[in-house]
Order: C-alpha cells, then sequence, then structure tokens
C-alpha cells in the first residue's frame, strides 16, 4: 500500500490536470471527484503548504538516491569525507566552531528575554506601589439607625 500512494505521489501534475477535464467531459461527478482529491491531497501546490510540499518532495527525493539529513551522504554521521585530511579537519573544527557560536547567541538571547522580562516586571511594580489606594467604600449606617 505504501509504495502504491509513493507511486500515486509521483504522477505529474499536468497528467492529474488531464485526468479531471477527462473526467468532467466522460462524467462530470468523476471530475468533481478528482479535483476533491487534487484539493485535499494538496498535490495542486497552491496555498500556504505549498511551499511545504515542495520541502517534503524534495526530502523524499534525497531519501531515494541514499542521502542523509541535509543532503550529507548516507547516515546520520555528518559530512561525508572529502578524500582530503586537511581540509576535513578544518572542516569539522569550522562546524564545531559555528555550533559552538551558535550555543552562545541563544544563550545571549535567553540573557536578553530574562533581562527585558525583568525590567517589564520591576517597572510594573513600582507603578503598582506608587499609585494612590483606592478610595474606601463609604460606611453603611448600623441597622436600626437609620
Amino acid at each position: 500500500m505504501h509504495a502504491l500512494t509513493h507511486r500515486i505521489d509521483d504522477i505529474p501534475r499536468p497528467f492529474w490536470i488531464a485526468l479531471m477535464v477527462m473526467g468532467f467531459i466522460v462524467f462530470w461527478p468523476i471530475g468533481l471527484a478528482i479535483l476533491a482529491y487534487l484539493i485535499w491531497s494538496r498535490k495542486m501546490g497552491c496555498g500556504r503548504y505549498a511551499k511545504f510540499d515542495k520541502m517534503e518532495r524534495f526530502a523524499r527525493w534525497q531519501d531515494q538516491r541514499g542521502f542523509g539529513p541535509r543532503g550529507w551522504g548516507p547516515g546520520f554521521g555528518g559530512p561525508r569525507p572529502s578524500g582530503n585530511a586537511a581540509f576535513d579537519e578544518y572542516r569539522q573544527q569550522t562546524l564545531q566552531r559555528l555550533e559552538e557560536e551558535e550555543r552562545e547567541f541563544r544563550d545571549y538571547l535567553e540573557r536578553l528575554r530574562m533581562a527585558k522580562d525583568r525590567a517589564e516586571f520591576d517597572q510594573f511594580m513600582r507603578e503598582r506601589q506608587n499609585r494612590p489606594a483606592p478610595p474606601a467604600p463609604p460606611a453603611e449606617p448600623a441597622p436600626g439607625q437609620g
């Protein structure tokens, strides 16, 4: 069943459009059913999911050809060796440095968010302490004094 769905997914869009038109010509409910399928499966590549669908198809294409994540080659171990040990060492050091810089930047952003939140909270507390106290409700006369 899984292979069948992949085969259906790989049918090009012009074929689906021609099939839909032929369905409308032969018997309109067939064309309507094909149109509903095309919209439901997002095969037309329009709308807010079009970019995601293209990325998904590209990832499937990479998987079929044996590429790993980010097109680095088979497996999850990172980039393939280039055959030049000096270059591979340089690339590994550069990737480690970039990962460290990314971690430092994320920490920096977290500290900025924390400082902003602290400043907003302190301002709220100052405004709360400085606002005048609400007037006390007027005292009601005791029962029987009225």
